[in-house]
């Protein structure tokens, strides 16, 4: 069987996907403060927000390395489509019941982390022979 070698949907949803983490990473990890007060929150303790841009930056860099060699790293695309997902749903879950704030900061990232959960998970069905490569 000749093996799809079909990334192209896929990386760009991963290039799509670097930017958005590393811009947001960057952000929570350097200048939390600066995210809050654009949502219109209240000041709060930079450390529950500066983990996250830590964690956010790893996983950028990890999705460079699955850019540059994607060959058996289905796992990490799952796992980052999850992700993507799960605060797809947390974000539209706070703009529905609990949204304080500028509805914008929240309804805008929601959209875009849903159209790229659909955008990685459709590029990874193209890209499945790569992502979990067998041994031969």
């Amino acid at each position: 069987m000749e093996q799809s070698k079909d990334t192209r949907l896929l990386n760009a949803a991963l290039i799509i996907y670097i930017v958005i983490v590393l811009v947001y990473g960057i952000m929570y990890l350097l200048v939390p403060q600066v995210l809050v007060e654009a949502q219109g929150g209240e000041p709060v303790a930079s450390g529950w927000l500066r983990w996250s841009g830590g964690v956010l930056i790893a996983l950028g860099i990890g999705s460079i390395m699955v850019y540059r060699n994607p060959l058996k790293q289905d796992a990490f695309v799952v796992t980052i489509i999850v992700g993507c997902l799960l605060a797809g749903l947390a974000l539209l879950y706070a703009l529905l019941f609990e949204l304080t704030g500028k509805k914008w900061f929240t309804a805008l990232p929601m959209i875009v982390l849903l159209i790229l959960t659909f955008l990685l998970w459709f590029g990874r069905q193209q890209a499945k022979d790569i992502l979990c490569q067998k041994e031969k």
